[in-house]
């Protein structure tokens, strides 16, 4: 069991203000339980089949970046780093991993689970209340950006937040953005968009603008380019970055097989309005998968 001592020297909550505003709910709870326990992982997932408990403890989601060649003597700032699906594999290649994560209960999670490791700093709170003496080499938003409609004010907070996360790179630092397409291949063939429930809510632009989107490619470009992002890396996790099996680019797209099944949809039942594998084949003989992509991981280079 893991003791509060343990965990809490893992976190900073001079910036915490009493209440956690986002969270998967009550089962957040069960997984902090189960963590502190130190089941083995394989244990927890053998007998809990729950969503959110996968999700946020299966060794798969390290696929998304374990590849990654990071510079070990680096410093890396995780921006939203949630129960901590992601920090394990920034623990262990960079020589320190500030973490920021606005609920209590899901930095106390991966606080429990990595509170073995040294090089890991975790403040709780909002972003925008936080101020950083030092600059790092990595910047991460793995599933973060498309909520800075909720969380930054201003009247274009995506690229507001992203030149605020560009502030605390270093001179030849990068930012590693991982998000949904909206125009993604399962969106067209019956998936509902996976932040709102909606179908084509992403395709049709977001019209009741819930404060939370999705970019396609182009757009996604023309912004980081607009900031200043002079190189960007473009990859595409298959299904998706949530659980990726494996991480293509242009220089190694997938051929036929790898795009034999139909993309999953977490939220809810799906509809298939087509046959999903033989479209995303038709758009690869096309030279058109990198902007149907399910999921892009870019790698933003000053």
């Amino acid at each position: 069991m893991v003791s509060e001592e343990q965990y809490l020297k893992r976190l900073d909550l001079t910036k915490y203000e009493g209440q956690d505003i986002y969270s998967d709910g009550d089962v957040e709870d069960d997984l902090f339980h189960l963590v502190r326990s130190e089941k083995p992982v394989e244990e927890i997932l053998a007998c809990d089949d729950r969503w959110a408990i996968f999700y946020h403890l299966t060794p798969m989601r390290r696929n998304l970046l374990e590849w990654y060649p990071f510079d070990r003597n680096s410093s890396l700032l995780e921006i939203g780093s949630g129960c901590g699906g992601m920090t394990g594999v920034f623990l262990d290649k960079v020589k320190m991993v500030q973490c920021v994560e606005l609920s209590k209960r899901r930095a106390s999670i991966a606080a429990c689970r990595y509170h073995t490791y040294e090089n890991l700093n975790i403040k709780v709170g909002n972003l925008n209340d936080m101020q950083f003496p030092e600059r790092f080499e990595y910047v991460t938003l793995i599933g973060v950006l498309e909520y800075a409609g909720k969380f930054t004010k201003g009247e274009n907070p995506y690229v507001d937040f992203l030149k605020q996360c560009k502030s605390y790179l270093k001179e030849s630092g990068t930012l590693v953005i991982a998000i949904e397409n909206r125009y993604g291949l399962k969106y067209w063939s019956g998936a509902v968009e996976d932040h709102t429930g909606r179908l084509f809510d992403g395709i049709e632009g977001y019209k009741d603008n819930p404060g939370v989107r999705t970019f396609g490619k182009v757009e996604l470009e023309k912004t980081l380019h607009g900031i200043g992002f002079d190189r960007l890396e473009w990859y595409y996790p298959l299904p998706d970055y949530k659980i990726p099996e494996a991480v293509f680019s242009d220089q190694y797209l997938p051929t036929p097989a790898d795009l034999a099944s139909t993309s999953p949809s977490y939220s809810s039942e799906r509809f298939s309005f087509f046959d999903e594998s033989a479209a995303a084949q038709g758009l690869l003989e096309n030279d058109c998968f990198g902007f149907f992509a399910n999921s892009f991981l870019v790698f933003c280079h000053l």
